[in-house]
């Protein structure tokens, strides 16, 4: 279990709970979070962790270095390593809005299902976690009440990350593979103006959504401090939003686990009851 203590690693392993059968092991660049599981340390940027996280283990659920343009440079050596060491399994996270065999996610998903016999690829819609956690959306909330987008009128059906990992933990834990790409979804496609009146109404805090054009959402983020590379790739998924190509909502999450998705306001709801 990689990334287990990120938005979507940390849901698996509480999804993995309903599966007493399996023995559950983390792996993370912490020496020991808080887990009751086996862990390992595991770090990218070391090749000497590889091994004993892999050490017995058949199925995985893999997370690419996150922020790295061009993550095969590292993860292509390590998925021969884990193929050699025995992992027949690979659950791979990657995005609605990378196919296989784009640059950055899309060529990890295209090297798990040439590796691998059984492998599943989990294409998640945008977090819901990006109102609230650590993205550019919500630190724009916590310092503004307010954000800006490109995305016009385009519609997102936002998913909890916490479905993300119920989807994963029923992949791991199937009998048998359904090797395929699962395109995941809440339930409903919404405007980032709807976003933000349904915060606004739940929260009781006013939030406020402006959109621009995509050249001048560029300049704005690196104004406010984003490398331009990181700036122009954020843009170009706006962009994406824009023109409509990323509205389609799935019944993947409900269909694989049996459980309906969680809505958005459901989602700031449970946070605000905490």
């Amino acid at each position: 279990m990689l990334g287990a203590t990120g938005n979507t690693g940390s849901a698996v392993v509480d999804a993995l709970r309903r599966f007493p059968d399996l023995s559950v092991r983390t792996a993370t660049r912490q020496p020991a979070p808080p887990t009751a599981h086996d862990h390992r340390r595991f770090d990218w940027a070391d090749r000497a962790t590889w091994g004993e996280a892999l050490d017995g283990v058949d199925r995985m659920y893999l997370v690419a270095p996150v922020g790295d343009a061009e993550p095969m440079a590292v993860v292509a050596p390590f998925l021969e390593q884990a193929g050699a060491a025995g992992v027949r399994r690979v659950v791979a996270l990657s995005s609605s809005a990378v196919a296989f065999g784009e640059p950055g996610l899309g060529q990890v998903a295209s090297a798990v299902r040439e590796v691998f016999e059984e492998w599943e690829v989990l294409r998640p819609s945008w977090f819901m976690q990006n109102f609230t956690g650590a993205h550019p959306v919500a630190e724009s909330i916590r310092a503004t009440g307010g954000f800006v987008t490109a995305t016009g009128t385009g519609r997102l059906p936002f998913i909890d990350g916490r479905d993300i990992g119920r989807v994963a933990a029923h992949l791991l834990a199937a009998r048998e593979p359904q090797c395929a790409e699962h395109v995941l979804t809440g339930p409903e496609a919404l405007t980032y103006d709807d976003a933000a009146a349904i915060m606004s109404e739940v929260t009781g805090r006013s939030v406020r959504h402006r959109s621009v054009e995509p050249e001048r959402f560029t300049d704005f983020l690196v104004a406010s401090g984003y490398d331009p590379d990181f700036a122009a790739v954020l843009a170009a998924l706006d962009a994406l939003v824009r023109d409509g190509t990323q509205s389609e909502v799935t019944d993947a999450v409900e269909r694989l686990t049996r459980t309906p998705p969680r809505s958005f306001a459901a989602y700031l709801r449970a946070l605000v009851a905490v």
